[in-house]
C-alpha cells in the first residue's frame, strides 16, 4: 500500500499538466470512492465471516471436551473390564491433540483414516465390551454415540485446521488498496503530516487483513483457539 503511495507521488512528478486537470482529477477521486467502498464491504464481510468461523470452531473444541468428559465418565462407571479402552482414549486425545495443533508436518491426512487408527481401534474396543446386563449395553449404546460425535467434529477441525483465506481474494484486496493509496497521492503532494498519516491508515488497513488470516487459520498464529480444554479434560488414570 504504502509502494502504491510512492508510485502515486512520483506520477505526479512525472506526468503532464494536462493529464492532471480537473476532470483526470474527478475521474479518479470518483473511481477511488467506489473502488473504497467495494474495498471496506468485502472487508467487513470477511471480518465478519471470519469472526462467526472462529467462534463456531472454539465451540466445537469446547463440544468435543464435554463429549471426553461425558465419554470417560460413562466408560469409567462401567467398570473394570473398560479401563484398557480409557488408556487407548487417552493415547487417541493425545493424537487428536497433535494433529490439530501441531507443525505442518504433522498435519497430513496419512494415518488419519482407516482401521490402524487409534480412533478406530478405540471404536472397536467399545464395540468388544461384553453388554450382559441392561445397564452396561446402555452405557455401551452411550459411549459409542459421544464416540460417534466426537469423531465427526474431530475430522472436521482436522480439515478446517488446513484452510486458510484464499489467495486471489486476498491479491485482489491487496490490489485494491493499493490503487486507492496511489490515488490518494496522484493529486496531492506529500508532507511530513500527510505522509504519517498514509503510514497509519497503510497500517490499520493491514491490521484488517491481518485480523482475517488469524480468525480463519484459528489453529496456529497468535490467536489459535487454546487446547487446554481439551487437555485437561481427562485426567490421568490411577495405576
Amino acid at each position: 500500500m504504502l509502494l502504491g503511495a510512492v508510485v502515486g507521488a512520483l506520477l505526479r512528478r512525472l506526468l503532464p499538466d494536462h493529464h492532471l486537470d480537473d476532470h483526470a482529477r474527478d475521474i479518479v477521486r470518483l473511481g477511488a470512492g467506489l473502488v473504497g467502498t467495494i474495498a471496506a464491504l468485502v472487508l467487513g464481510l470477511l471480518i465478519n465471516s471470519a469472526n462467526s468461523s472462529y467462534e463456531a470452531q472454539r465451540g466445537e473444541i469446547r463440544q468435543i471436551a464435554a463429549n471426553l468428559i461425558l465419554l470417560d465418565a460413562v466408560l469409567d462407571q462401567y467398570g473394570e473390564e473398560a479401563k484398557p479402552t480409557r488408556v487407548l482414549l487417552r493415547e487417541a486425545v493425545v493424537q487428536m491433540i497433535e494433529r490439530i495443533w501441531g507443525d505442518q508436518a504433522s498435519r497430513n491426512s496419512a494415518g488419519l483414516y482407516g482401521s490402524g487408527t487409534l480412533a478406530s481401534r478405540l471404536y472397536a474396543d467399545l464395540h468388544a465390551l461384553p453388554t450382559g446386563t441392561p445397564v452396561k449395553s446402555a452405557l455401551v449404546a452411550e459411549a459409542l454415540q459421544l464416540t460417534v460425535s466426537t469423531s465427526q467434529a474431530r475430522l472436521a477441525l482436522f480439515e478446517q485446521s488446513r484452510s486458510g483465506l484464499p489467495v486471489p481474494t486476498l491479491i485482489v484486496l491487496v490490489f485494491w488498496l493499493t490503487v486507492l493509496f496511489a490515488s490518494y497521492c496522484l493529486f496531492s503532494p506529500v508532507n511530513p503530516t500527510s505522509a504519517v498519516a498514509l503510514v497509519l491508515v497503510a497500517l490499520s488497513a493491514s491490521a484488517a487483513l491481518f485480523l482475517i488470516i488469524e480468525m480463519v487459520q484459528p489453529f496456529s498464529g497468535l490467536m489459535q483457539i487454546s487446547s487446554v480444554p481439551i487437555r485437561a479434560a481427562l485426567p490421568p488414570l490411577a495405576p
